[in-house]
Order: C-alpha cells, then structure tokens, then sequence
C-alpha cells in the first residue's frame, strides 16, 4: 500500500527529505520518475506502465504535498517503517487504501527504482 498526504498537512516539510524514493514533493511542484532513482529515458514500470522517466509529472496536489505513488515503497528496502510517517508533527501520512500492495511488490519496486542498493 502507498502511503498519501492528507488535507490536514500544514505544508512544514519535514517529509520530504525523509524519502529515500524522493517520493514526495511540495504541493503544486511537478515530478519525474527519474528524481531520486536509477530510471532514465523510456521504462516500463512493474505495474506495466510504459513512461518516459525524464518525462515531467502534473502535481498530484497543488494545495499540500503529495506522495507519488509509483515511486512509494513505504520505505521497503531502506527503513522499517515509512519515514514519512515517522517524522510528520500531524500524523497526515498515512496509508492509501486505493493503493494496496504486497510487500513484495513494494520491494520489487524498490530494487526496480534502485537497482545497485
């Protein structure tokens, strides 16, 4: 399962350095596949999605900041718990019931993104 943000986030951005996935990204910034990770140029991600990882992302929130939850592993392969949850003052990182993943699909994840960890 993904971790998201929630509306109750009072934008402090203590999350954002915390995710080894570079996962999180202040709200109304926009993304790439490619920040923080091994993937370049045209990749299909382990949920069959074909994307261009150099490719520029839509904000998933303009608001608050948000999760990417392609690159979410909830911290598998790096920590014990998802550290974004760990350090936020208001506990609105939780897990996104729309977004259910295995274990092992959120370590094949990991190493997909992070392939010499």
């Amino acid at each position: 399962m993904a971790i998201i943000i929630t509306d109750e986030c009072i934008n402090c951005g203590a999350c954002e350095p915390e995710c080894p996935n570079t996962a999180i990204y202040e709200g109304a910034d926009d993304w790439r596949y490619a920040d923080g990770t091994s993937l370049k140029g045209k990749v299909v991600l382990p949920n069959g999605k074909e994307v261009d990882a150099d490719e520029t992302q839509k904000p998933i929130s303009d608001e608050v900041y948000y999760i990417a939850p392609d690159k979410c592993t909830e911290c598998m392969g790096f920590h014990e718990e998802p550290q974004c949850a760990a350090v936020c003052p208001v506990d609105c990182c939780v897990p996104d019931e729309d977004v259910v993943e295995t274990e092992e699909e959120l370590l094949g994840k990991q190493r997909f993104m992070h392939p010499e960890d």
